[in-house]
């Protein structure tokens, strides 16, 4: 007869030590406040008295704080748990013939609330359950908010054959000066995430103090500042690469929706597009040849912020996590 006998002590210690050094290793690297890197001034005095969460150190959920281990759990949630949001469209036509949708949530909102444009990221629209968060958390405080989407995505049909980049803000000053032209006396402000983070940086710094007379206020969330060193760490094995390659197969995705309605990008090589595995090669084989760059790299210099802060005369909350995957905060890639 055979007999097995489990040392249970032994067990009970090695699991002891393994939830110790774990408890030990959360406590040191991940719970940590905020960094506030603001120059002295009114605006630091502004956020230091209101945004009472720098002054707090943030808990990370204790069984899930990895970056990119929160990035997918946070999209399963947000499918699962997103609110509903009811939206009223308003189609725009721009100067060259282009259409965009811009999608109200405003039930139940004031005529005279101030208004917040959303700026979605890479392939995102109004749709997107992390734009649905955001919506939810300005209706509470009685903000009505417009969703910006991007030619040829939230559902409109690609008129012209011109698709937008993170280095372009034709598109966002029209909708800006038509939102100002609809409300004059409403206070306007916007917030963009990630890519529609750089679209709303580059219109601010681009406009310098011509911007201030059309927005009140700009918040820009996990935008990578330089695009460059971003891309390097995005292309890093193994889980930033999956991401990486994840946004890039939704990219060509777009592409061969539009190519079928009659679309064409006749100085594109697509069948180059369609093959893309990262964002670069997809930035390489269509967006930099599509708005008239000598390469990917001239448009990422263009496109990046970190060196045009200095001209942004609105006020800016910026919203970055020191891990995000994109664009940490520790070596190569902080500013």
């Amino acid at each position: 007869m055979l007999e097995v006998i489990y040392d249970m002590p032994k067990i009970g210690y090695g699991f002891s030590f393994l939830t110790v050094g774990y408890l030990i290793y959360y406590l040191r690297e991940a719970v940590k406040p905020p960094e506030l890197i603001c120059a002295e001034g009114p605006f630091r005095t502004f956020i230091e008295k209101n945004v009472t969460i720098i002054r707090s150190k943030f808990w990370p959920t204790f069984w899930c704080f990895e970056a990119r281990a929160q990035t997918v759990l946070a999209s399963v949630l947000r499918t699962i748990l997103s609110p509903r949001v009811q939206y009223r469209r308003e189609l725009f036509t721009l100067r060259d013939g282009g259409e965009v949708a811009l999608d109200w949530a405003d039930q139940n909102c004031s005529p005279t609330s101030p208004i917040v444009i959303i700026l979605p990221g890479l392939t995102g629209s109004s749709q997107a359950d992390y734009i649905k968060g955001l919506i939810t958390g300005a209706k509470a405080i009685g903000i009505r908010c417009i969703i910006f989407n991007n030619r040829g995505l939230g559902g409109v049909p690609l008129k012209t054959p011109r698709l937008y980049c993170a280095a372009n803000v034709d598109d966002f000053t029209e909708v800006v000066d038509h939102l100002k032209k609809t409300h004059p006396n409403i206070p306007i402000g916007a917030t963009g995430v990630s890519m529609g983070g750089m679209i709303l940086g580059n219109y601010l710094a681009e406009n310098g103090a011509a911007a201030t007379k059309k927005l009140k206020a700009a918040f820009i969330i996990s935008a990578p500042w330089n695009i460059r060193e971003a891309v390097k760490s995005f292309e890093k094995p193994f889980f930033n690469l999956l991401l990486n390659r994840h946004l890039a197969q939704n990219l060509c995705r777009n592409i061969r929706r539009i190519s079928s309605n009659d679309v064409s990008f006749s100085d594109i090589n697509m069948e180059a597009v369609l093959k893309s595995k990262t964002i670069k090669e997809f930035d390489s084989n269509f967006t930099a040849k599509h708005f008239g760059y000598k390469d990917v790299d001239d448009y990422y210099d263009n496109a990046s912020l970190h060196k045009k802060l200095h001209l942004i005369e609105v006020p800016v909350l910026c919203l970055n996590a020191a891990d995000d995957p994109m664009q940490p905060l520790a070596g190569e890639c902080s500013l």
